[in-house]
């Protein structure tokens, strides 16, 4: 018999360092606060310290979901940490997160490298280790300090970007669905739309097209990473395949757009998440947004909305959510949560 996967809990962690739209506005005075907030959506993000990297996030936000839960460490059975920032190239941040919760030896963590949409990746995973019987317990942990890969002058970024982690639970649920009908792209033409060009084992300008990604042909000085993103690609990007996806899911479903009863996307921008809205006929009072305290905290940024909703009486048992996530690789993943 089949145990279906669910979502038992989440809990998120974000650090305490915070970067206002008026203390980029001093840096960038061509760029009021009042402009940044209606652009983006956001009034602050907060900023990994120097010292402070992803596994301390991860650990964090795990700590803060085992407290939640009640939940015991040793029943944990394979941890996944979602990230595109590791500690290091080896090991894997998952190991140094199994080591500082002191899980049993034979609980399984690995790292998985994906961006905005690795919070759906990473539940299709745990759904996978859950019902083939590989796991009962998988703590899924996603973690990100993009604030680490951006050139200090470049405004485009530093005005979206903040940093945080979201640690979910994801358990055995017994015989009715939670989390289906999955839908997962990919675009790698687009790979350039948002690279960080610098700092790996390869330039970003050995890549097709990738010369523009490098801090120079942007009139910046360079720095150790230079995040590079192109905003207008992205944008056409994301309103090309995010409905196109949206109604896959709704198909592989058997449901219609009024049977759901809250969307929650990836949270890249307001600017983007209302466009969106605009094109696919999502209801304003069914489009969850919460970024203005976080900005875009890539792979966490639909798990702390969740958790948002939640604490806000959006989220009931009973309901049909639809998550869906898009952007750097090009990627996109979506699924219908039934709570």
């Amino acid at each position: 018999m089949v145990n279906y996967a669910r979502i038992a809990g989440i809990a998120g962690a974000l650090p305490e360092a915070v970067e206002s739209n008026e203390m980029l506005a001093q840096r960038f005075p061509e760029w009021s606060a009042e402009k940044i907030g209606q652009k983006t959506g956001i009034s602050q993000r907060h900023v990994a310290g120097p010292e402070e990297f992803v596994s301390d996030l991860a650990i964090r936000a795990a700590r803060a979901l085992i407290d939640q839960e009640g939940l015991d460490p040793e029943s944990i059975d394979h941890v996944i940490v979602c990230t595109q920032a590791p500690d290091f190239y080896m090991p894997v941040s998952a190991a140094l997160v199994h080591h500082a919760l002191g899980l049993r030896s034979n609980c399984g963590a690995n790292d998985i490298n994906l961006g905005c949409s690795g919070f759906i990746y990473g539940l299709g995973l745990a759904k996978g280790l859950i019902e083939s019987h590989q796991a009962k317990k998988v703590l899924l942990i996603t973690a990100d300090t993009y604030s680490k890969f951006l050139n200090p002058e470049d405004k485009s970024v530093r005005t979206i970007f903040g940093d945080g982690a979201a640690a979910t639970l994801v358990t055995d649920g017994g015989t009715e669905k939670s989390l289906h009908a999955f839908d997962y792209g990919t675009d790698g033409s687009g790979a350039t739309g948002l690279i960080v060009p610098r700092g790996g084992l390869r330039s970003g300008a050995d890549i097709d097209g990738g010369e523009k990604t490098m801090p120079e042909a942007r009139g910046l000085a360079p720095s150790r990473w230079d995040l590079y993103m192109d905003g207008p690609a992205i944008f056409n990007f994301t309103l090309r395949v995010v409905p196109e996806s949206l109604d896959r899911i709704l198909t592989k479903a058997g449901l219609e757009m009024g049977d759901i009863d809250l969307f929650v996307l990836h949270q890249a921008n307001a600017f983007m998440l209302k466009h969106l809205a605009k094109k696919t006929g999502i209801p304003a009072d069914k489009m969850h947004i919460a970024m203005s305290d976080s900005g875009n905290t890539v792979s966490s940024t639909i798990p702390l909305a969740l958790e948002d909703a939640a604490a806000a009486g959006r989220i009931q048992p009973g309901m049909r959510i639809l998550l869906l996530g898009f952007g750097v690789g090009l990627s996109w993943g979506g699924l219908i949560y039934q709570t």
